[in-house]
């Protein structure tokens, strides 16, 4: 019996061997044998038959095209109709078709002691390096799977039992999607000291479980600098620093700061601790949306000296919770500076401060706006400094609209400007248009159609990429799934792409066939100043219809395309401002109504005013796009 859905895969086979012996060169992409078997010979094809006009070809959107020849387009079409078939072959195909699919479990590489200095790991779980190592010496990791997608890593014990100086310097850095766990890094060593420099910095999307750094360490010096600083979204916990430790001094830097919408929890910071010196500097700082949740710091200590000095300072609304600060300490001192001083109001709860502490020295400065504060023991606490409005601290920029000072911290310089910076010879800041998300391409049509697409399929989705429920992987698809079935808002016309042939067919919808697509030409002058050169204003610089189309994290290419009414759209050349060299070519879209948006958007806050009052424009960043008619 004949299975009707293997038909076209085996006619596609035929021709191409039909081709092959007629000796035709068959080439992988596609564009310049004009191979018409693969996924980017079709799409060449596609677009010449729904584009009216003869403009140059967009070779942005045509490099997006999959890199599937023509053999593997076949194979992985047929295997697409039996959705367990292609969830056997998932790392070969995300391979060939390059996607960002979760890995499947690493091998574990279970001990490595001695004098081993790693400079790189990658794609393994780690059980144990520097373990009960006794002796005088020193452990350096330098680097643990940096820039990597979808990274499941778990690193179990680093330097346990060993009185050497210990030294990690980045632990999953600048990843995609990381799903990492650190379990125990130097604990109970005697006297040796230890430095952990960076953890998941600059992750996207990260799910980060660290459980224990110093415990029961005796002597020594304990620093940990950055945890997870410049994430965005995720969420991230650390069960236990410098627990039950014996005159070692602690100090953690800064955790989670300058983090987009993150979700942090702190267990236990130093408790039980016996004459430790223990400084924590800044946690949550200047975060925008966070949730943060610290419970128990320097709990049942003896003869601390414990210092917080900033929670939470300078963040955008968010939610956090600190329960128990010094509870149940004997003697000692504990200062805490700055606790919640946000610049939109947030939900601040700070429960038990110094309850059940044996003459303690407590003193507490500077409390935020519309906090609660619960079991606060005035006899033996100074207090100081209460807010009860909004705090003025916040750093000022100039605005470059005539010098008004605006309240900006929140949003890239350059991220957003007027109009009127669209004029040859001004200088302006240009923000970082470099694309941040994994390296991806489309999947053919013929095989994104196949695969389900809806919250009603999740679980089908996440069997075919091998997400657990529980993973930042499963939570990925999730959330670009409710977003692309997410209502449009007032006035907008949207659709999520899963391939280049549906951005093209939504595009032409919108606007006609005679399309052009365009998108800034490189990265270059980002996180710099740039001078505006020549200036030119699509359809004659009016008011004018276009469909933005913008990145989503996904395993396969996937665009959130829409379309906003009441915009123009510029090309600008991008200059140096001291050589007034061209080093770009610039694509930005001005939105003149702005009444239907948010009194917090960050364009309010870089700019000031408000919805309505003022027109707001913004670069087209890299692997971005924007379609409008031909001139």
């Amino acid at each position: 019996m004949h299975n009707k859905n293997l038909f076209p895969s085996c006619i596609l086979l035929l021709l191409l061997s039909s081709l092959l012996s007629s000796n035709v060169v068959v080439a992988k992409d596609g564009d310049k044998s004009g191979n018409p078997f693969t996924p980017k010979g079709y799409l060449i094809r596609y677009w010449k038959k729904h584009v009216t006009n003869d403009l140059p070809k967009p070779w942005f959107l045509l490099n997006k095209a999959s890199p599937l020849n023509a053999a593997q387009y076949a194979t992985y079409t047929k295997l697409v109709a039996d959705q367990n078939a292609l969830t056997t072959h998932l790392q070969s195909f995300c391979s060939s078709a390059n996607l960002m699919c979760a890995p499947d479990l690493s091998p574990s590489l279970e001990k490595h002691t001695g004098d081993v200095h790693f400079t790189s790991y990658v794609d393994k779980n780690f059980t144990n390096y520097g373990t009960k190592v006794f002796g005088l010496g020193f452990n350096s990791f330098k680097n643990y799977s940096d820039n990597g997608n979808v990274v499941v890593n778990s690193f179990r014990r680093y330097g346990r039992d060993s009185p050497r100086d210990n030294k990690f310097d980045n632990y999953a850095p600048d990843t995609n999607v990381p799903d990492q766990s650190f379990n125990s890094y130097s604990t109970n060593t005697p006297g040796g000291s230890g430095q952990f420099n960076n953890y998941a910095h600059g992750s996207n999307v990260p799910d980060l479980r660290f459980t224990s750094y110093s415990d029961l360490g005796t002597g020594g010096k304990q620093e940990f600098k950055l945890y997870a600083d410049d994430g965005n979204a995720g969420q991230q916990s650390f069960k236990s620093y410098g627990k039950d430790g014996n005159g070692a001094d602690s100090q953690f830097t800064t955790y989670g700061n300058n983090t987009n919408v993150d979700a942090s929890a702190f267990t236990n910071y130093g408790q039980t601790a016996n004459g430790e010196n223990q400084n924590f500097t800044s946690y949550g700082f200047n975060g925008n949306n966070p949730a943060s949740n610290f419970n128990n710091y320097g709990v049942g200590g003896n003869g601390p000296s414990e210092t917080f000095t900033s929670y939470r300072d300078q963040s955008n609304v968010g939610d956090d919770k600190f329960t128990t600060y010094v509870k149940d300490a004997n003697g000692g001192e504990a200062n805490f500076t700055n606790y919640g001083q946000s610049f939109n109001e947030g939900t601040d709860v700070f429960t038990t401060y110094g309850k059940g502490a044996n003459d303690p020295h407590i003193n507490f400065k500077t409390y935020g706006v519309n906090n609660t504060f619960k079991d606060y023991v005035k006899d033996t606490a100074t207090f100081s400094n209460y807010q009860n409005k909004t705090s003025q601290v916040l750093a000022s920029l100039t605005d470059a609209n005539g010098g008004k000072k605006v309240n900006n911290r929140w949003v890239e310089p350059g991220k957003f400007f007027r109009e009127k910076m669209l004029k040859s010879g001004t200088i302006m800041p240009m923000p970082d248009i470099k694309d941040k998300m994994p390296k991806r391409s489309f999947l053919p049509r013929v095989i994104a159609s196949k695969l389900p697409f809806s919250t009603s399929k999740i679980d089908e989705l996440k069997k075919i990429f091998h997400a657990a429920n529980d993973s930042q992987v499963a939570k990925m698809i999730g959330d670009a799934v409710s977003e692309c079935e997410r209502a449009p808002s007032a006035g907008e016309t949207k659709r999520c792409a899963n391939s280049a042939e549906d951005m093209i067919d939504f595009a032409t919808s919108v606007l006609g066939r005679n399309v052009v697509v365009r998108t800034t030409e490189n990265t270059k002058g980002s996180k710099g100043n740039i001078m505006i050169g020549s200036v030119k204003g699509i359809n004659g610089g009016k008011v004018t219809k276009s469909v933005s189309c913008h990145q989503t994290l996904f395993p396969y290419l996937l665009y959130y395309c829409h379309s906003v009414p009441k915009v123009r759209v510029y090309e600008a050349d991008i200059l140096d401002p001291n050589s007034k060299a061209k080093i770009n070519h610039g694509v930005a879209i001005c939105h003149v109504d702005t009444s239907l948006w948010g009194p917090k958007h960050g364009a309010f806050i870089a700019l000031g005013s408000g919805p309505g009052k003022i027109e707001v424009c913004h670069w087209i960043f890299e692997n971005d796009m924007t379609w409008a008619t031909a001139d």
